[in-house]
Parts: C-alpha cells; sequence; structure tokens
C-alpha cells in the first residue's frame, strides 16, 4: 500500500479480510457482536456464555490484551479464522424493518490530524484511545470497522458499484442476528472496480458517524512505527448518505450516586421545572416536543422536564470561541452547564455513564445506582453536519448514528495486508 500520511485524499483501499469459517462456528450471528462500546456488562456476559468463539473475546478481553493476541493468533492456526485470498473492497448491506443501508468497507488512508479528507465531528477521551492502542497494538490488527459517511449521489462510481453489486451478484455471507436485521457482504476483487473507487473518493470528504477514539487510535497507532505500512490504515465502512440516510439516536447519561431529588434540586438554579407522572413514554413525547433545549431527569425519585435554561449562565458557561450552533447543543448544555457547574461533578468515565437510546434502561440503571439518568433528544443532522464543517466537535458521546455495522464479519490484520 502506499504512504498516504501527506495525501489529503480520502482513500479506501482493498485489503485480504479476515473472516469466520462458517463451518466451524455455530453461526456467524452467535459469534459477532455490535460495536465494543455499545456493549454493556449483563450482554458481554451473554455472548461470553453463549459461543466460545464470539468475536468478543478479541474485543474486551478479560484479562491482558496479550491475551486477545493470542486468541486471534489460535483461531487463525485452527482454521476458525481464514484469510481472504485476494485483496478485496466489501460490499455490506443491513436490512430489517425499516432498516437498509449499503456501503463499502475497506482499509481507509489515515491521515494527518486537521485533515480536511476525514472529518471527525465529536471530541475524545484520552482513556479510551489509551485501551484500543493497546488492543490494537498487541494484536496487530483492526478488529472492528469504523462508519463513515460521504455525499456521494448519482455521479458516485463506488455507490453504483456498492447498489449494482448487492443488486444481481450473490453475497459472499449472509446471517440475521437477534435484533432481525439482516447481514450481507460481497466481495469486490476486481482492480479497475477498485481503480474506479479510488478515482471518485478523491477529493471527497467524509464523516465519521461512529468510531471517534478508534479513528484517533489508528492515527496514534500509526505514530508508534516508522516509515509505511499497514498501519497507515485502517479498518472501515464507508456508506453515501445521500442514498442512505442515516438515523440518529441519542446518547443518554447516567450520574450514579447522585439522587434525583438532589439532581432537581441543583436544577433549578437554572431551569424551569416540570414534574411528570410515571409514564415514560408520555414523558418521552413530551421531551421529543421541545426543539430547544430541554432534557428528561429521572430514577428512583420519578420524572422531571428540565426546560427553559437561563440564558445567561448557559452563555457565561460557553467557550468564548463556539460558534452560535455549537452554543445551542443539548449536550454542549449538558456538558458545560448542568453537570459541572450545576451538579459539580467533574466528568470522567467513571461518573459518568452512557446508555445508548434505550431510556428505560438509563432509568433502571439510574435505580439499580441510586442515581439520575438524563435522557436526551437526539441531535439533528444538519446541526452535526455544521458544526463540523466549521471545525468543530460536539461534546463526546453526543450522536450515535446507525445502523452501526456489525463487528466480527469482517476483521483485517497487518499481516494479511
Amino acid at each position: 500500500m502506499p504512504d498516504v500520511t501527506s495525501d489529503p485524499d480520502l482513500a479506501l483501499l482493498p485489503f485480504r479480510a479476515v473472516r469466520y469459517a462458517p463451518s466451524r462456528v455455530r453461526s456467524l450471528a452467535a459469534v459477532t457482536s455490535p460495536p465494543y462500546d455499545v456493549i454493556d456488562e449483563d450482554s458481554l456476559t451473554r455472548f461470553m456464555a453463549d459461543e466460545p468463539h464470539n468475536v468478543v473475546r478479541l474485543i474486551l478481553p478479560q484479562e491482558d490484551y496479550r491475551d486477545a493476541a493470542e486468541t486471534l493468533r489460535s483461531w487463525l492456526s485452527s482454521g476458525v479464522l481464514t484469510v481472504d485470498s485476494q485483496p478485496a473492497l466489501y460490499v455490506y448491506e443491513e436490512a430489517g424493518d425499516g432498516v437498509l443501508q449499503r456501503g463499502l468497507i475497506g482499509a481507509l488512508g489515515v491521515c494527518d490530524e486537521g485533515s480536511r479528507a476525514v472529518l471527525p465531528h465529536e471530541d475524545v477521551f484520552p482513556g479510551p484511545i489509551r485501551d484500543r492502542l493497546a488492543l490494537m497494538s498487541a494484536t496487530e490488527a483492526n478488529l472492528e470497522p469504523i462508519f463513515l459517511l460521504y455525499e456521494g449521489g448519482a455521479d458516485s462510481a463506488a455507490s453504483r458499484t456498492v447498489d449494482e453489486i448487492a443488486s444481481s451478484c450473490t453475497p459472499l455471507l449472509e446471517t440475521s442476528t437477534g435484533d432481525d436485521v439482516r447481514h450481507r457482504l460481497w466481495a469486490v476483487d476486481d482492480p479497475a472496480v477498485h481503480a474506479a473507487v479510488a478515482e471518485d473518493l478523491r477529493g471527497r470528504q467524509a464523516l465519521i458517524a461512529d468510531g471517534h477514539h478508534r479513528y484517533a487510535t489508528y492515527q496514534a497507532l500509526r505514530e508508534q512505527y516508522d516509515g509505511p505500512g499497514p498501519w497507515d490504515y485502517g479498518l472501515a465502512l464507508l456508506v453515501d448518505s445521500t442514498t442512505y440516510p442515516p438515523h440518529l439516536g441519542a446518547i443518554h447519561r447516567l450520574i450514579p450516586g447522585l439522587a434525583v431529588s438532589d439532581a432537581v434540586r441543583r436544577a433549578r438554579a437554572a431551569f424551569r421545572i416540570e414534574a411528570l407522572g410515571p409514564d415514560l413514554p408520555a414523558a418521552l413525547k413530551r421531551l421529543a416536543a421541545h426543539d430547544d433545549t430541554a432534557f428528561l431527569v429521572g430514577g428512583e425519585g420519578g420524572l422531571f422536564l428540565l426546560t427553559d435554561p437561563d440564558p445567561a449562565q448557559v452563555e457565561k458557561a460557553m467557550p468564548d470561541d463556539a460558534s452560535e450552533r455549537w452554543r445551542g447543543l443539548d449536550t454542549a448544555v449538558l456538558h458545560r452547564l448542568v453537570i459541572p457547574r450545576l451538579w459539580g461533578i467533574d466528568e470522567d468515565d467513571t461518573n459518568v455513564g452512557i446508555v445508548h437510546h434505550d431510556a428505560a434502561r438509563a432509568l433502571e440503571k439510574a435505580r439499580r445506582r441510586n442515581g439520575t439518568a438524563v435522557i436526551l433528544n437526539p441531535l439533528k443532522v444538519p446541526d452535526v453536519l455544521a458544526v463540523a464543517a466549521h471545525g468543530e466537535k460536539v461534546p463526546r458521546k453526543s450522536t450515535s448514528f446507525g445502523p452501526k455495522p456489525r463487528t466480527g464479519l469482517v476483521l483485517r490484520t497487518f499481516a494479511a495486508g
């Protein structure tokens, strides 16, 4: 592969994928998983118990990350995992009730920070980067793809390739997961198609929809090596958002140890507070009706709607150089005003948890931990795109784009190339 450290273009190259041998596992559904950062303890326990070769043993090893590297080597040597014979790009489809997304999986050229070819839109924390760097360094592998969006449209050769192959060719593999989503994969090993895709992507931009910490890890991993090599690339799924608009969901917050009564009392200093009944669906409808900043907080002490934040306090909490669009994000208000100033919490990975999409689960966890759940509306896609285009990043864990690629269908090792 060519050196791309100084190349400003969006590059997605073919590679030799590492994949499960279907004959060696119970099913592909049984050995794959959601991305590592949406798997909670209960789900991890279930995945570990269901199938001895589930990919969580690689992406979330229970002991030292050297164990993950040894497990990967063992599965490759025993034939549980195999390496495709030819470099390819991979057309990947997710389909289900109200869901259809197609894109290309390939080896993404890792750009220098500040490049406009791959745009992050979300802040990252050093802890998760250190964690993923330890794993990727030990395994010398990209074990799950990040998720990118670009604007292709009718003139995009990459987008046409995806639809033509998915509509007319027999898939390399197919499986349905417990969420009733069907996953299909096709290998594209024609060099002429690879060249057409490369030319199409030249000069385009891609937004990181999911995997900010992993992309930052790709950048950090590249710095550990001298000279060009497979570390200049990272595994990625690239989707044309004009053809397959993404779903943008909310990521809720969990504050352990902060009783709901205390959270509400402190929030009164800056918000209008309305006590709601125990009906969560009705409360969520009330929250969704607000276009301006609003939060639903709850736990053992009931449900409360927070609205109409004090403009003066919001303004005082915001960074001086933040754009007006950034200042209006719900997550900006939450992470600049509510959590540190009203609740007096220094945020890190241990004292502010997250729950993707599921408000009921967030509330259940809050009750178990004598804490407070903060239920948010999803951010709006135009706001996220505008912030990224302005060179800013939304607060960490502000967005949950979907559908996310299934982990374990396609892996990439440095040795395979």
